[in-house]
């Protein structure tokens, strides 16, 4: 975080969009810790925390548009990338592309809280075409104003205490990895019972 924070404070908003956008693409950049340090230098002064949430909002929704657009683009011929292969496997594109038929819109708003399967996810609803791109933006777009400026004024408001905001961040990445063992639970459950249904009813 503290390497974010010195380069977002010599480059500023375009700092944070570049880092979101690219965070979009599945690198390996906590989007969270992102937020959160475009957050903490508008606490120091150097930017404007309301003008910062409106960029930190532009970028996620530019990272995850560009992630739908290569999967609408390329479709399955996109898995022929090494760097993407292996973000997304056939089996992942599998297990997405079921999801998709049983709850449809409900996953990708969901996916804005799944860190390491957003990007697959938003490649899969571009690769299967289900989804148009307005209604992409929109359902991103309702998520995103939930979480983004959690961690952006979570930053502004704790700059002058880093270990305070450090401690906070532990407690909003431990709910967010708790609700995702709680959907992980859930769709096995679901995926467990639709599996013994229709055993029986093939008995």
């Amino acid at each position: 975080m503290e390497f974010l924070i010195n380069f977002f404070t010599d480059y500023g908003y375009f700092a944070v969009l570049f880092v979101l956008i690219i965070c979009g693409f599945g690198v390996p950049i906590p989007e969270d810790i992102t937020l959160v340090s475009g957050g903490v230098i508008s606490g120091l002064g150097y930017t404007n925390p309301h003008i910062m949430l409106v960029v930190s909002i532009l970028g996620v929704l530019l990272g995850d548009s560009t992630m739908y657009w290569l999967g609408r683009l390329y479709g399955v011929k996109i898995l022929r990338f090494r760097p993407i292969r292996k973000m997304l496997t056939l089996k992942r594109l599998q297990m997405v592309r079921t999801q998709f038929d049983k709850y449809g819109n409900r996953v990708l708003f969901t996916a804005r809280f799944l860190p390491g399967l957003r990007a697959p996810i938003y490649m899969v609803s571009g690769i299967t075409r289900r989804v148009s791109f307005i209604r992409f933006v929109l359902i991103d777009f309702f998520a995103a104003i939930i979480s983004v400026p959690i961690w952006v004024y979570l930053g502004h408001f704790g700059a002058s205490n880093l270990d305070w905001l450090n401690e906070q961040i532990k407690k909003g990445q431990f709910v967010i990895y708790v609700i995702i063992a709680v959907v992980a639970l859930i769709v096995f459950w679901k995926w467990k019972q639709s599996r013994q249904n229709k055993q029986q009813a093939e008995d």
